[in-house]
């Protein structure tokens, strides 16, 4: 990791702005540099006329956080359960898995059976906006159970449910994502103007690639100012090496992992004095003696690719597909030092390289510690006799990669680039472009993931930039009374009423989580408190 131990920077006394449906635009005091994206227009979240409070403060020149609190706990709010749908004898697949969504005729028997049992059920339809490449329209129908107005009493209501032989789980009607509510929310946002702003803008992951660290240890490792969490990452042992990036991931110019082919990433350049989103592909290669191997991947475990979106024999699909780990039993993977103390274990066999790319020797197991500077290449299925081939000892083997923008331009990485992994798109040249069907947010077949994923408010971390050239970074709080949560279309909306012409949606829910000033100033939703993540966007002083 990047680590820049650096004395903290003086903080501006704050500005408040109270708001009721007027234009809102934060002021500053004569010494406060505390210019933002445009904050003319109030959120559009909920009815017009909500109050709406801004405070503003400079972290240091050209870095400014604002705090939009808008609207209050809305009595119209309940809690309430959602039960699992089963199959049933009205489904058109009676075989199916429980889920939250069916078709009507199952939610009504679901709901006719547990009134039959005592229970306050009914069905309800849900209905979802859409999107620049999803239709929207009726997702399916939920069976939802009373309406309290504590949680602890829904959750009673849940364990009879369970008891009579049912299940569910509790939530708050608030998280729905209805346009008539009327709050609250609250959002964080930091905005970096180049024209002032003399620190810099990094991506780091910690002291290796296959572990977690919380945005909060990164950023006091490295003296950070303040911080966001930056792209997906593996997070189940089952789908990789917990931590390690669920598409691109080049920190200092270095491609440490290959992009879900297609996605968008959202590139730093020079340090934070400029930013870009953009969608990425990439080609690899090993490369020897005239002879050239197809890589499929960097510093991951061979034969899962989470987030899917690799090569044409992956299983079960080669496009993006969220929260899905694609396999393929044939693989060959580079793991460079970034990766970890141990490259990953298993069949087949393993290049062990030295600095300049010498095989110093062939593994037969897979998986161990790589020597001081070097590398390797593990190979599964049918690459493994074609790299025991080519890795002859003494051999030099070329790993070659390159990536390529939308335009299909080569992106060749500065030393001070850094990209990490989004989705989907929100804005486009001050256009509402939301993307999830592209991005693999749309799972066919399944439409209760994209009901609670898509569809329902939840913690959100977004990044864009505006007209000016600045670069923004949100995150808004979720899953509570005490801040809804936005939607995707949510996301894109705020994003666009901040002033973003262009804009992404990075890693939410239990891992959004945004420091300043050493501390951790929103609250993230996991029970546990503060997620570890794969990687962060940190904020540094100007080097002395």
């Amino acid at each position: 990791m990047k680590k820049r131990r650096l004395g903290g920077a003086a903080v501006a006394l704050g500005v408040v702005l109270a708001v009721t449906g007027l234009p809102a635009r934060a002021s500053a005091s004569p010494t406060a540099d505390t210019r933002t994206a445009d904050t003319r227009a109030a959120l559009p979240l909920g009815p017009a006329g909500l109050a709406e409070t801004r405070t503003t403060q400079t972290l240091q020149p050209g870095l400014t956080l604002t705090r939009i609190v808008r609207g209050a706990v809305d009595p119209a709010h309940r809690w309430t359960v959602e039960a699992t749908i089963p199959g049933g004898d009205t489904s058109p697949d009676p075989d199916a898995p429980p889920t939250t969504l069916k078709d009507k005729a199952s939610a009504d028997e679901l709901a006719a059976d547990l009134r039959a049992d005592g229970f306050d059920a009914r069905a309800e339809q849900v209905t979802t906006p859409s999107t620049t490449d999803y239709a929207g329209g009726t997702l399916g129908w939920r069976v939802r159970i009373g309406s309290y107005t504590s949680q602890a009493a829904a959750a009673t209501e849940r364990i009879r449910i369970i008891n009579a032989g049912y299940s569910g789980s509790v939530t708050y009607t608030g998280w729905d994502g209805a346009t008539t509510d009327r709050g609250p929310w609250r959002i964080d946002v930091l905005t970096i103007d180049p024209r002032t702003f003399r620190g810099t803008l990094d991506a780091a992951f910690g002291p290796d690639i296959e572990n977690r660290e919380t945005v909060s240890t990164l950023a006091t490792d490295s003296g950070a100012v303040a911080a966001v969490n930056a792209g997906f990452f593996v997070l189940d042992p089952r789908s990789g090496a917990p931590g390690d990036p669920a598409g691109i991931g080049v920190y200092d110019g270095r491609l440490l992992s290959e992009p879900v082919s297609g996605r968008p990433g959202l590139v730093v350049r020079d340090g934070g004095r400029s930013a870009e989103i953009t969608r990425l592909t990439w080609e690899g290669q090993v490369a020897a003696r005239g002879t050239t191997l197809p890589l499929n991947g960097v510093n991951r475990v061979p034969g899962l690719i989470r987030n899917c979106g690799g090569s044409g024999d992956d299983s079960p699909t080669s496009l993006p597909l969220h929260d899905v780990t694609c396999t393929n039993p044939d693989q060959l993977v580079a793991f460079t030092q970034e990766y970890g103390a141990n490259t990953p274990q298993g069949e087949g066999v393993e290049a062990v390289l030295d600095s300049r790319g010498h095989v110093l020797e062939l593994r037969s197991v897979r998986g161990g510690p790589l020597p001081s500077g070097g590398s390797s290449i593990q190979a599964t299925g049918r690459h493994v006799d074609a790299l025991t081939a080519l890795a002859r000892p003494g051999e030099r083997l070329r790993v070659e990669t390159t990536l390529r923008d939308e335009q299909d331009r080569r992106v060749t990485p500065s030393p001070g680039t850094d990209i990490v992994n989004a989705g989907p798109e929100l804005v486009r040249d001050g256009r509402l472009h939301v993307t999830p069907a592209t991005d693999g947010m749309v799972h066919q077949g399944d439409p209760s993931w994209y009901y609670g994923w898509v569809h329902k408010r939840n913690p959100r971390t977004l990044a864009g930039t505006d007209a000016a050239g600045r670069t923004v970074l949100v995150t808004a709080d979720g899953r509570s009374t005490a801040s809804l949560g936005l939607s995707i279309t949510e996301s894109a909306k705020v994003a666009r009423s901040l002033g973003l012409r262009d804009a992404v949606n990075l890693d939410g829910g239990g891992s959004t989580t945004m420091v300043a000033n050493g501390q951790v100033i929103n609250d993230p939703s996991d029970a546990a408190g503060e997620r570890p993540v794969g990687d962060a966007l940190l904020i540094l002083p100007r080097r002395s």
